[in-house]
């Protein structure tokens, strides 16, 4: 397995190069393009064999800025996080190609290269590792370079996963047993298992076993050289982010709650008005054609006003178009018998009485949650953050469930695009908390590139 991951490593710097050269040159011949050459005349006279020499040392040092982004790490990765990854690499390297030429205009003065050097970059090398991923498919399907991985835990958390291993070879893993404990017979069989070369990571899933347990499956990994992964609880989450300080030569260590501090608001805050911004402007239509289907099947106001509970326990009104029949909250009491969320505080109804003729066609596909872009530009919501839940729900939180109140609610967020609602309540609390905990711009970016998805999958929204 290492081999093998080592081999497609080591291959995607040259396929990488030759991309570069490819989107360079594409570039190139565009910009002499009769189309474009009408439009925009060419100023300056660089021949292609000159333009080249440039091009295979800019691509070199384009190279360079990917290594350094991690794109050459033996970490796998899906297709939004190499997209992201690769976006912000191919940016960084027009960036820095970009001030280069500033300081010697002689050298290369063709903007519009750049300009389209940069789109065609990102386009070429995502589709070359497109095709590099689907070559790996084709070996993982033939069982060449998979990664093997025992499983242990007998809770519901250890079951999925070792199910997810199983059904998903192509994912470039394979199921090497799964066990309850980590008994002096499991470790039996384990031994066994390593010596044929037959593990290569071992996933401890249960998060309710004892430290002894815990540290006895570490010590197996460290004796045998293999991975180790382990599914954290919510109280294990809790030291994710700290700070080293000294108070009298005592040294303290300092427990954040997230790592959205200081400038990180404000980039985000700012990245919420733009964006919610220009999503209004653009998604205006669909929000119109959403309030005429409201208002043509149903009695009642276009938009509801519902209270959450947002940022510091902060109560406010989130907006929706309606998909209920008018004073729906009132009649939630009446229905609280049928509720099918029995693991937490959240309610849930597949057939909801509540729901106007149109309301579930509305909900399926989220349509009522296009309003709350509204939230977002006020400064209520964010784009990505925690589900916003109802002042009822808040108060059955539990301790550690609180953590989620240190960010602003989100229209998406990583547990909606984790499960939406086919998620436990455990689960979903677990995915919300690791995202305050991890916050990042980047990670920001992959749960809105993977929104779509999750809302025209086939998972059920409620």
């Amino acid at each position: 397995m290492k081999k093998f991951a080592l081999t497609f490593a080591a291959v995607m710097v040259p396929l990488d190069y030759l991309a570069l050269l490819i989107a360079g040159t594409l570039a190139y011949f565009l910009r002499f393009g009769s189309f474009v050459t009408e439009i925009r005349p060419v100023i300056f006279n660089l021949s292609y064999f000159d333009f080249f020499k440039i091009l295979a040392v800019a691509s070199l040092a384009w190279l360079l800025v990917f290594a350094l982004n991690g794109l050459y790490t033996l970490k796998r990765r899906n297709f939004s996080e190499e997209t992201l990854k690769i976006f912000v690499a191919s940016s960084t390297a027009t960036l820095l190609i970009v001030v280069a030429f500033f300081f010697n205009f002689q050298l290369f003065s063709s903007r519009l290269i750049i300009l389209t050097g940069w789109l065609l970059s990102i386009i070429v090398v995502i589709l070359e590792r497109l095709l590099v991923s689907k070559i790996k498919k084709i070996f993982y399907r033939k069982g060449v370079g998979l990664l093997q991985v025992a499983v242990i835990g007998k809770s519901k958390n250890a079951e999925v996963i070792a199910n997810e291993f199983a059904k998903h070879q192509d994912w470039g893993t394979k199921l090497a047993g799964k066990y309850l404990n980590f008994s002096e017979e499991v470790i039996a069989i384990l031994n066994t298992k390593v010596k044929a070369g037959e593990i290569d990571e071992i996933v401890l899933a249960d998060a309710d076993l004892t430290t002894d347990e815990k540290n006895k499956v570490i010590d197996f990994c460290l004796a045998n050289q293999l991975n180790y992964r382990y599914a954290a609880s919510i109280l294990e989450t809790n030291l994710v982010n700290f700070e080293l300080s000294a108070v009298a030569g005592v040294p303290l260590i300092g427990v954040k709650q997230t790592r959205l501090e200081g400038w990180g608001r404000i980039i985000k805050r700012f990245f919420d008005l733009v964006g919610s911004f220009f999503l209004i402007i653009i998604c205006s239509p669909l929000m119109i054609f959403t309030a005429l289907l409201v208002l043509c099947t149903s009695k009642g106001p276009i938009l509801v006003k519902l209270d959450r509970v947002g940022y510091g326990g902060k109560h406010f009104k989130l907006l929706k178009f309606r998909s209920m029949v008018k004073d729906a909250d009132k009649m939630k009491e009446q229905l609280i018998a049928f509720n099918e969320r029995a693991d937490g505080p959240l309610f849930k109804m597949t057939n909801d009485p509540r729901l106007t003729s149109i309301g579930g066609f509305i909900r399926k596909w989220s349509l009522d949650e296009f309003a709350q872009l509204f939230n977002v530009f006020a400064g209520n919501m964010s784009l990505v953050g925690p589900r916003p839940h109802e002042p009822q729900e808040v108060a059955k939180y539990q301790v550690q469930h609180k953590k989620l109140l240190v960010l602003k609610p989100g229209i998406t967020g990583f547990a909606q695009v984790s499960g939406r609602s086919d998620l436990l309540w455990a689960d979903e609390v677990r995915l919300d908390i690791y995202y305050v905990e991890n916050w990042s711009f980047s990670f920001d970016l992959q749960i809105l590139l993977k929104t779509p998805r999750a809302v025209f999958g086939r998972r059920k929204a409620v």
